[in-house]
C-alpha cells in the first residue's frame, strides 16, 4: 500500500476521510440491531437513565445508576441519558452515537500517531508522516477486534474512556515535543495528561492507564530529556511521581486486600495463579486476533476457553509465556534502532496490565484491546508500508490483503449484529463449544416464539438449550430457560432439568448468571405466569446459599420468593436481613429490608435501618428513592406508604 509519490500526494488529503467513510459504511448494517447482554441491566432496565424531568437530582441519579462497577462510570451513563432524551430508546441512535465516538477516536489516534512518527522517525518527511498516520488510524478503525466497542451499546464505556486516553496522550506528547524544542510546555503536558485522564476515568476505570502509556512513550521516545541540548529534565520525573506513582501506590493499596482474599475468587472458576497463567495464552491470542482474526476467534462469547492449571496444562501456557518474553526482548533490542516498533510492542503489552493480571475479572473480552490494537498497528504498519525497504511490493500487497480482510470480516460481523436472530445464529456457529453462545441462541428463539406453542420458533429453542446444558462448565442458564419456557407454555417440566440445576448450584459458588436465573424464575412465579414446584425452588435456593461465600442478591431473591410465593413473612424478613449482613455496602438490600419492616408494623426498626444508609449510599440510590423512603417513614406508624 505504497503508491508512487505523485499518486500518494494526490490521495493524502482524502485518505483519512475515505477510511472514515468506509468505517461508517461497514458499520451501518449493524446499527439496526437490538440490545444485548449487559445492555439490559445498564441501559434497558435502568429506569434512572430515563428521568421524567431533568434536574440536578435526576442527573446525579442517572450518573450513578450503572451496576457495571462500584464507580458507576457516570460520564458514560450521562451519555446514555442524553441519547434517551434526544432519540428515545431506539438502539439505532445509541449505536450511531457509538460510531461517531469511534470516528472521534480514529481522528485523535491519527493526530497522536503523526506526532509519535515525528519524534520516532524524525527524517520521515511530512507526506510520509501523514500517509503512515492515516494508514494506522484507518486500519484501527476497521479492525474486527474493535467491533464490540462500537455495536455493543454498553461498550461505549470503553470507546468513550479511550477517547480521553488519546486526548491525554496527545496533550502529553505535544507538551514534551515543546519541552525538547525550547524547554516550555511542561504545564501543558502535566495538566493535559492529568485532566483528560481524570475525565476518562469517569467513563471507564481503565482510562487510568493513560499516565502509564505516557511513561512508555517517554521511555521509548523522549528518554527523560528536554531543551535543545537534550539534557535530563527532572520535571519529567516529578510529573510521573505525581500522576502515576502516587495514584498507583494508593490504588494498589486499595486493591490488594481484596485480591489476596480467597473469598474474592470464590465466584470465579479460577484462582489468582490460574488467571495469570491463562491470561498469558489469552494475550497471545489477542495479538493473533488483531492481526489475523477469524470468525471462530472473534465469537464474542469465550466461556469455552480452557483455564491453565500449570505451565504445561495446556502446553500452550509455557509457549505463550515464552512468546511474551520474546516480545519484551525484541522491544528492548529495537528500542534505539526502531523505537516505534518497540513502542508498539510495549503499548500492546502494557494495555493488558489492568485487565489481564490480578484483578478478578472475566478472562476474555475483545474490547479490552481497543487501545492495545493501536500498539500493534504502530509496530507493523510502518514496516509493511515503507517504500524503501526490501521487497516493497510484497510487503505492500500483504498490508493491502490485511486491510481487505479486516474490512470484510468487520462488515460481515456488523451485518450479523444488525439482527438479534442473525447475531445469535452467527455466534452459535462461531462458538459451538460455548455454553453461553448456545444458550443465547435458544433464548432468542424463546423470545421470538412469544410463548406460543404453535410458533415455528418454539421447537427451535430446545436443541441449542439442551446442547448448552450438556457442555462442560455450563452455568444453570440452560436449565433455567428450559424450566421457564415449559412453565410458560404449560408443558411438563422434566425432573432432569431440576436435578441438574440444583446439582450445579451445589457444586460451585453461584455467580451472576446463577443469580439472574433464580431471579427470573422467582419473578415468573410471583407474577403467576409459571407454576413451579415449591419444593424444587426451595431446594435450589438452599443449594445456592449452602456455600461459605454467600450471595446477597440470592438471599434477597429468596426473600422475595418466600414473601410473595410462600407467603412466609418472618422467614422473608430473616432472608432480607441476611442479604444486608452479607453485603452491607449495597444500599438497595437495606431499602428492601426497611420496606418490609415498615409494612409489617415495625416502623421504628425500619427508621433505624434507614438511618444506617450513609450519604454515599444515598447518592447511589438516587434522590427519588431516598425521598420516597423518607416520606413513607414519616407518614405514619403503620408504614403502608413504604410498600412497593
Amino acid at each position: 500500500m505504497s503508491p508512487t509519490p505523485n499518486l500518494r500526494q494526490r490521495l493524502l488529503p482524502f485518505l483519512l476521510p475515505l477510511f472514515m467513510a468506509l468505517t461508517v459504511a461497514v458499520y451501518w448494517s449493524g446499527l439496526y440491531g437490538g440490545y444485548t447482554f449487559d445492555d439490559y441491566p445498564n441501559i434497558v432496565d435502568n429506569g434512572a437513565l430515563r428521568p421524567a424531568h431533568v434536574d440536578l437530582d435526576t442527573l446525579i441519579a442517572a450518573a450513578l445508576s450503572s451496576p457495571s462497577s462500584q464507580f458507576h462510570r457516570p460520564l458514560s451513563s450521562l451519555t446514555f441519558t442524553a441519547n434517551w432524551l434526544l432519540t428515545g430508546t431506539d438502539p439505532f441512535w445509541f449505536k450511531l452515537t457509538n460510531v461517531l465516538i469511534h470516528l472521534g477516536n480514529g481522528l485523535l489516534l491519527y493526530l497522536l500517531t503523526r506526532r509519535l512518527l515525528r519524534v520516532g522517525k524524525p527524517g520521515l518527511g511530512a507526506d510520509a508522516e501523514r500517509w503512515y498516520a492515516a494508514l494506522i488510524a484507518g486500519g484501527w478503525l476497521l479492525l474486527p477486534i474493535n467491533l464490540t466497542a462500537v455495536v455493543y451499546v454498553v461498550q461505549r464505556m470503553e470507546s468513550l474512556g479511550n477517547l480521553f486516553v488519546l486526548a491525554a496522550l496527545l496533550a502529553y506528547v505535544r507538551g514534551r515535543m515543546r519541552m525538547q524544542q525550547d524547554g516550555r510546555g511542561f504545564w501543558g503536558a502535566f495538566i493535559g495528561l492529568g485532566l483528560w485522564t481524570f475525565i476518562g476515568i469517569t467513563a471507564k476505570e481503565d482510562a487510568a492507564m493513560a499516565p502509564f502509556y505516557a511513561l512508555l512513550i517517554e521511555w521509548m521516545l523522549f528518554k527523560g530529556r528536554s531543551f535543545p541540548d537534550h539534557r535530563r529534565d527532572t520535571r519529567v520525573y516529578a510529573l510521573f511521581g505525581i500522576e502515576l506513582v502516587l495514584p498507583g501506590v494508593i490504588g494498589l493499596g486499595w486493591l490488594l486486600p481484596g485480591i489476596m482474599n480467597p473469598l474474592t475468587w470464590a465466584t470465579r472458576d479460577f484462582t489468582l495463579g490460574q488467571r495469570l497463567l491463562s491470561e498469558a495464552r489469552i494475550v497471545m491470542d489477542y495479538l493473533r486476533w488483531i492481526i489475523l482474526p477469524t470468525p471462530h476467534a472473534l465469537s464474542f462469547y469465550h466461556d469455552d476457553i480452557h483455564i491453565s492449571t500449570g505451565l504445561l496444562q495446556p502446553w500452550t501456557t509455557l509457549a505463550a509465556l515464552v512468546g511474551i518474553a520474546a516480545l519484551i526482548a525484541l522491544a528492548l533490542w529495537q528500542r534505539r534502532r526502531a523505537p516505534l516498533l518497540a513502542l508498539g510492542i510495549v503499548l500492546f503489552l502494557g494495555a493488558q496490565l489492568m485487565t489481564g493480571t490480578v484483578i478478578p475479572l472475566e478472562l476474555v473480552y475483545e474490547q479490552r484491546n481497543y487501545f492495545a490494537s493501536f500498539g500493534v498497528l504502530l509496530a507493523i504498519v510502518p514496516l509493511l508500508a515503507a517504500p524503501r525497504a526490501a521487497l516493497p511490493l510484497a510487503r505492500g500487497a500483504l498490508l493491502g490483503v490485511l486491510f481487505a480482510w479486516w474490512t470484510v470480516l468487520t462488515a460481515q460481523t456488523a451485518w450479523a449484529w444488525g439482527s438479534p436472530l442473525r447475531l445469535a445464529q452467527q455466534l452459535a456457529l462461531r462458538a459451538p463449544d460455548s455454553p453461553r453462545a448456545q444458550y443465547e441462541l435458544g433464548r432468542t428463539y424463546i423470545i421470538l416464539s412469544g410463548y406460543d406453542p404453535d410458533s415455528p420458533f418454539t421447537p427451535l429453542a430446545y436443541p441449542p438449550l439442551e446442547r448448552a446444558m450438556n457442555l462442560p462448565d455450563s452455568s444453570i442458564l440452560p436449565e433455567q430457560a428450559l424450566i421457564f419456557f415449559n412453565a410458560r407454555l404449560h408443558r411438563p417440566i422434566r425432573q432432569e432439568w431440576w436435578n441438574r440445576m440444583i446439582a450445579r448450584l451445589k457444586d460451585r459458588t453461584p455467580g451472576v448468571q446463577e443469580e439472574s436465573s433464580l431471579q427470573a424464575l422467582t419473578t415468573c412465579a410471583r407474577q403467576g405466569l409459571c407454576e413451579l414446584p415449591k419444593h424444587e425452588m426451595v431446594a435450589a435456593f438452599k443449594a445456592a446459599l449452602g456455600h461459605h461465600h454467600q450471595s446477597a442478591r440470592i438471599a434477597e431473591v429468596y426473600g422475595d420468593y418466600t414473601l410473595n410465593v410462600l407467603h412466609d413473612t418472618p422467614a422473608a424478613l430473616a432472608l432480607f436481613k441476611r442479604a444486608v449482613e452479607i453485603d452491607p455496602g449495597e444500599p438497595i438490600y437495606r431499602v428492601t429490608l426497611v420496606r418490609l419492616l415498615a409494612v409489617t408494623g415495625h416502623v421504628q426498626q425500619a427508621r433505624a435501618e434507614f438511618a444506617k444508609i450513609g450519604a454515599d449510599q444515598r447518592l447511589m440510590l438516587g434522590p427519588t428513592t431516598v425521598h420516597q423512603m423518607e416520606n413513607c417513614l414519616a407518614a405514619g406508624q403503620n408504614g403502608t406508604g413504604c410498600a412497593n
